[in-house]
């Protein structure tokens, strides 16, 4: 295969629509020339409904009925709204085009490159432990095909599974940006179909006066924490470093909107059907128990198309905790970063596929994440609306001098936004059992962690660096 390279082959790839998938991509978080511009705000669309077409996004519908005890209609109303939130990754994906770099390698410009690492860590975190869960998930599917084809899953088996699965997973990272935009636009359209026989084969099930009265507000407001911070809010650090491979003049509306309905339009028709599905199917809160909602012949179509969904989605998880490894440790190569990602995925992969607490981990995790990811968006989206999209591209790579690098290498009106925005947020979060906020305890058992987490730290970061970092940006050529 053959490593990318920049100049003239560059440019033959953006006007052939980028290099072959077969080309792996030696770039990491350096700077996108504009000869490798090859992206379009349509390739980004199909890129995140590739990826978001998924199985997990269904299991997220179920939960609301048979774990947050929502009726139907409840869960449609806090689904619809929280899907909203997918707005915030379009708004995030604007950064790339102009600044030609990965997201943790832009967020240098809010919090220098010292002070970025901070939330790079709790990024890198994110990510493995959604390629974690997927891993666990994919191997799930693949113990009840096995088991569906006569046989029993023992440990050894099990072992197989994961080693297998994070092998497998690593091959679209790897060979990079191109490979993981056509492939998962490949797969959107065969993701749909199986949409559409599930939503059919499933109808029979279907009881949505089941739960006539659902649950009270104070639920309903922690499963739109949850729906946020799996979704819209959740996928906000992702979006520049896919987008980064479009040209600097690419439409910011087009942009937005092509993020926003690619990811959301999915999100919302899946956990939907799951929460439709949830109503008839009392097991649905894993990829084993929805079968129990389906004919016999569709279970292991279903099984096997799940799997290709879980690897689909995981792919975005593995390359951008990739590039975010990178821009917390510069020496390494994306390649190595790959690597070690892989390995450190897999290990936890086999506590998580052995522990009877899965789920229960997986709904923490899910919650937990807002209590950074909240401060950090504001602060990164405030950040460029105050300095108007200009980035010096050469200084958000330095690491030791620069236009970003200030006071040893940390701005401190982002560092301490964000951790006072951390604080607000988990001030009411809840996520019950393991941990309760004091305001959350007090008020209905509610949970308004992703409110809190946004407001404080952007309106924190605007009172503090708004005039240094508009003069900033009026100093930097566009």
């Amino acid at each position: 295969m053959a490593s990318e390279t920049t100049g003239a082959a560059d440019g033959a790839s953006a006007l052939s629509g980028g290099p072959s998938i077969t080309t792996i991509e030696q770039r990491g978080i350096e700077h996108v020339p504009r000869g490798s511009r090859w992206g379009t705000p349509g390739s980004l669309f199909w890129m995140w409904a590739g990826a978001v077409w998924n199985v997990e996004f269904l299991i997220y519908g179920c939960l609301a009925v048979l774990v947050f005890g929502l009726s139907f209609a409840q869960a449609v109303v806090v689904i619809l709204i929280g899907n909203v939130s997918y707005v915030l990754t379009g708004l995030a994906s604007l950064q790339g085009p102009q600044a030609g770099t990965t997201t943790f390698a832009i967020s240098r410009a809010p919090f220098g490159p010292n002070g970025n690492r901070m939330p790079s860590f709790f990024n890198w975190v994110t990510q493995v432990g959604f390629e974690i869960e997927g891993i666990a998930l994919i191997v799930f599917a693949a113990i009840a095909l096995t088991v569906r084809a006569g046989f029993q899953v023992g440990a050894p088996a099990k072992v197989i599974f994961i080693v297998a699965a994070v092998a497998i997973q690593a091959i679209l990272p790897l060979l990079g940006h191109t490979a993981v935009v056509k492939v998962l636009k490949w797969l959107a359209i065969p993701f749909v179909i199986l949409f559409v026989i599930m939503a059919i084969i499933t109808s029979s099930k279907v009881r949505l006066h089941a739960l006539p009265h659902g649950a009270g507000w104070g639920s309903m407001m922690v499963f739109l924490a949850l729906v946020i911070a799996a979704g819209g809010l959740g996928w906000s650090e992702n979006g520049n470093d896919y987008s980064r491979y479009l040209p600097a003049a690419a439409s910011k509306r087009n942009i937005v909107l092509a993020v926003s309905l690619g990811a959301a339009v999915p999100s919302a028709l899946l956990e939907i059907l799951g929460a439709a599905v949830a109503t008839g199917v009392p097991g649905a809160t894993t990829i084993t128990g929805l079968t129990q909602g389906f004919a016999g012949w569709f279970i292991v179509p279903y099984l096997i198309v799940a799997i290709v969904q879980l690897f689909a989605i995981n792919t975005l998880d593995l390359y951008s905790s990739g590039v975010t490894l990178q821009s917390l440790v510069p020496s390494l190569r994306r390649l190595q970063c790959v690597g070690i990602d892989t390995l450190i995925c897999g290990a936890f992969a086999a506590y998580a596929v052995f522990s009877s607490r899965f789920f229960t981990l997986l709904t923490d995790f899910v919650l937990f994440i807002i209590v950074w990811l909240g401060p950090w968006c504001a602060i990164y989206l405030a950040d460029s609306w105050l300095r108007r999209g200009r980035y010096d591209h050469e200084a958000l790579l330095d690491e030791r001098t620069g236009r970003y690098y200030r006071a040893g290498g940390v701005h401190w009106p982002a560092v301490i936004a964000q951790l006072g925005g951390m604080v607000a947020a988990a001030l009411w979060l809840n996520a019950y059992p393991p941990y309760v906020s004091p305001l959350s305890s007090r008020i209905g058992g509610s949970d308004f962690s992703v409110f809190l987490g946004l407001i404080v730290g952007g309106v924190l970061y605007w009172v503090l660096a708004r005039n240094e970092v508009r003069a900033e940006g009026q100093a930097t050529p566009a």
